[in-house]
């Protein structure tokens, strides 16, 4: 959409478009929950595979490919003004605030996961959603209660559980998000993606709420 826009050449967004509604087609289940990654012939366009490398289980909802979907087609909707998008946008919000469990709205690593004191949350996960859910309540009208969500998430991250004091936790913003922990790989640690959408939420939020920042204080 951006190099569209760039360029002037539609192609690029077309190709997006195109995109967008062939993941809607393959990506998602009924519950609109998502896979991973699905593996398309290259020759035919088949789906050969339907997998998702980063979360549980194949079948499981992986939090941070929930998070892009919600985050995705609300962009989708936002540029194009095709309503598909923003349906698609809206039944995957529904389906995050139904199935994330947690009092604070910061989900664990996959919504499948087996919950003990030791299961990992994703704040990045959070962070995505957040962003989307702000954006996607000014394109409807019920919401409110994407928004309501939306400051939930801010607030549990704000908090001290998740947001590291100066100084600390190698310079990042937010503690606990995971990267791949099938892999073994970035596990209860920051990623700068968790703390370039936790930035990005709360200029939209403050934005949409008409707050400004003097001497350190909104």
């Amino acid at each position: 959409f951006t190099v569209s826009k760039w360029t002037g050449d539609n192609k690029y967004k077309d190709v997006a478009i195109k995109h967008a509604i062939t993941t809607m087609k393959n990506h998602f289940r009924a519950d609109y929950s998502c896979y991973h990654v699905i593996d398309y012939d290259t020759i035919t366009g088949q789906v050969l595979k339907k997998n998702t490398h980063q979360g549980l289980a194949h079948e499981s909802a992986w939090a941070r490919g929930q998070a892009w979907a919600v985050y995705g087609y609300t962009a989708c909707f936002r540029e194009t003004n095709d309503s598909i998008f923003l349906n698609f946008a809206k039944d995957i919000a529904n389906m995050i605030m139904d199935r994330v469990k947690t009092e604070d709205a910061i989900p664990y690593w996959d919504y499948d996961a087996p919950v003990t004191k030791e299961t990992p949350r994703d704040v990045s996960a959070a962070s995505v959603t957040a962003s989307a859910m702000i954006e996607l309540s000014t394109m409807v009208p019920d919401g409110q209660k994407y928004l309501d969500y939306a400051e939930k998430i801010l607030k549990s991250l704000s908090s001290d559980a998740y947001l590291a004091k100066v100084g600390d936790n190698q310079g990042f913003i937010l503690m606990h998000s995971v990267g791949s922990l099938p892999n073994g790989s970035e596990i209860d640690t920051p990623l700068n993606y968790a703390d370039y959408y936790y930035l990005e939420a709360l200029k939209r939020f403050m934005e949409l709420k008409k707050l400004k920042v003097e001497n350190g204080e909104l």
